[in-house]
C-alpha cells in the first residue's frame, strides 16, 4: 500500500501497519486540524493530523535507512525501525479537539485508568494528550490491532508507548550488541530535532502558503548520527552540519512568529480556555476510551454553536478582542506591567498571550536538563569512527539568543466598549496619545 503525499510523494505503507491505519481511532485525526485555529488565518491550512502522522512516520524510516543502511536485513533492527516507524505514527492518537486548550477539561490519570508503569504514581494529575494517546495504544479497541505487527516484526504496544514518553522498562528490547537504543529512538519521536518537528515544518509551511518554515530534508538527514556513550546511544549531528541545525532552529522560530504565534490564532485559543473554564460542564472529555472516539473538531464546533456562551458565540463568530499592545524581547515590558496594573484595578477585562513556555524547546536551561540531550559529533578523516561527542548547546548560541531577546507579549480587549477616562488613561500608559 502507497500513500500520496503532496509534501514526501510516495510514502509506502506496510501490509501489517494497515490495520492500525483503518482503525477508527487513527481515522478520527482525519477530523483533527494539525494547526487548529490557524485556519482563520491561512486558509489553506486544513491539513489534518492524519496525515501529519504518516509523515512523521516516513521521514522515521529515511533516518533509520540512512543511519543502519548496513543492518536494515538484520531482524533486531528491523524491530526497532519498526517500533520507531509506530511511535511516530501513534504519536498524537490522542490529540485533543482544536488545540492543547481542550486538554483543561480531561479526566485525571486514575479516571483515564492508564497502566500503572505510565502513572508514576501520579493519579490525580489532570490527563494530557500523551496521557491519551498512551492509553489507545495500550488499553483500547486499537490494541488488538497491533498483532499482525507483534507476529511479524516482534513489536508490542509497550515498546510503542514507552518510545514515546520516553520512559523504559525494559532496556534489553532496545539493546542490539551491548548498545541500548531507546534514548536515539525517544529522540527521534521527541527532541530538539526529531521526525514530528521535521515534518510539520515542511508540511505547515507548503498548506500555509508560505516559505519561513522551509529546510533541507536530505541534507539534515544525511548528516544525523547515532553515537554512543556509555552504552547508550544518542541522536547526534555532524559537526560540519552544525549550520543545518541552526537553519532548523531559525526555520522553527520563524514559523512560530509568523504562523504558529500569529495573534489571531493565537488569541483564540485563549478564547477556547475562557469558554471551558466559564461554562463548566458544557464540554468534557470523556474518561472512556472509546467514547473519546467522537471527541474530533466538528463535535467541538457543534457544541460552541450550540451554546449560549458569550465566548463560544465570538469563536463561532471568528470575534477576537482589539489588540491594542504588544512588546518584543524587553522593549516597553514596564508598560506591559504598568498597563496590566491599570487594567486589574479597574477590573477591565482583558486576555494576555505570551510567547514564554511557547518558546521552552530552545532555552538553553531546558536544554541542558533534557533526560536525553542531543550531541554533536566530531569524526576523523582518515577512519570510521568518532573523535569526540558533545551536547548540542555547546555548540551553538542559538538557545541562548532567542530565549528572551524575541519574546512577544500582546495585550487584547474591546477597547471601544471602555470609558473616554480608560481609553485615553491606556492610550497614555502605552505612549500612544
Amino acid at each position: 500500500m502507497e500513500v500520496r503525499d503532496p509534501v514526501h510523494g510516495s510514502i509506502p505503507i506496510e501490509d501489517q501497519e494497515i490495520p492500525l491505519l483503518e482503525n477508527q481511532f487513527f481515522q478520527r485525526l482525519r477530523r483533527i486540524k494539525q494547526l487548529g485555529f490557524s485556519e482563520y488565518v491561512f486558509p489553506g491550512a486544513t491539513h489534518t493530523r492524519y496525515l501529519h502522522s504518516i509523515g512523521v512516520m516516513h521521514v522515521s524510516s529515511l533516518v533509520f535507512n540512512s543511519l543502519f543502511k548496513e543492518n536494515l536485513f538484520n531482524s533486531e533492527y528491523i524491530r526497532l525501525k519498526e517500533t520507531l516507524r509506530l511511535g511516530c505514527l501513534l504519536h498524537d492518537i490522542g490529540h485533543a479537539p482544536l488545540s492543547h486548550a481542550t486538554e483543561s477539561v480531561m479526566p485525571t490519570l486514575g479516571e483515564l485508568k492508564l497502566p500503572d508503569f505510565f502513572v508514576m504514581n501520579q493519579p490525580r494529575r489532570q490527563a494530557s494528550h500523551e496521557d491519551y494517546t498512551i492509553k489507545t495504544i495500550m488499553d483500547s479497541s486499537l490494541t488488538d490491532d497491533f498483532k499482525l505487527i507483534s507476529a511479524k516484526f516482534g513489536v508490542t504496544p509497550q515498546a510503542v508507548s514507552e518510545i514515546i514518553t520516553g520512559k523504559c522498562k525494559d532496556p534489553g528490547y532496545y539493546t542490539i550488541k551491548g548498545i541500548n537504543y531507546f534514548p536515539f529512538l525517544h529522540q527521534l519521536v521527541s527532541s530538539e530535532m526529531d521526525c514530528d518537528r521535521m515534518d510539520y515544518l515542511l508540511r505547515d509551511s507548503y498548506f500555509c502558503g508560505v516559505s519561513y518554515g522551509k529546510f533541507d530534508l536530505d541534507w539534515t538527514i544525511d548528516n544525523l548520527k547515532a553515537p554512543v556513550e556509555d552504552g547508550k546511544a544518542y541522536l547526534g549531528i555532524s559537526e560540519r552540519a552544525i549550520s543545518t541545525f541552526d537553519d532548523f532552529l531559525l526555520s522553527r522560530f520563524h514559523m512560530f512568529m509568523m504562523v504558529y504565534f500569529h495573534y489571531r490564532a493565537v488569541c483564540l485559543e485563549q478564547m477556547l480556555m475562557r469558554y471551558v473554564n466559564s461554562a463548566p460542564g458544557e464540554y468534557l472529555i470523556p474518561a472512556s476510551i472509546e467514547e473519546y472516539l467522537e471527541h474530533d473538531d466538528p463535535y467541538l464546533l457543534k457544541v460552541l454553536r450550540q451554546s449560549e456562551n458569550l465566548w463560544a458565540k465570538k469563536i463561532v463568530n471568528n470575534e477576537i478582542p482589539q489588540k491594542i499592545f504588544e512588546t518584543f524581547g524587553d522593549e516597553g515590558l514596564s508598560e506591559l506591567k504598568a498597563l496590566e496594573g491599570f487594567l486589574e484595578d479597574n477590573e477591565i477585562d482583558f486576555i494576555k498571550c505570551s510567547s514564554q513556555g511557547r518558546l521552552s524547546k530552545y532555552y538553553a536551561d531546558d536544554i541542558q536538563h533534557t533526560q536525553y540531550p542531543m550531541k554533536v559529533v566530531r569524526e576523523s578523516l582518515l577512519e570510521q569512527k568518532d573523535i569526540s561527542v558533545r551536547p548540542i548547546q555547546d555548540a551553538t548560541n542559538l538557545f541562548n539568543r532567542y530565549s528572551s531577546t524575541h519574546a512577544v507579549n500582546r495585550i487584547h480587549l474591546d477597547f471601544d466598549d471602555l470609558s473616554k477616562e480608560h481609553q485615553n488613561k491606556i492610550k497614555e500608559i502605552c505612549h500612544l496619545s
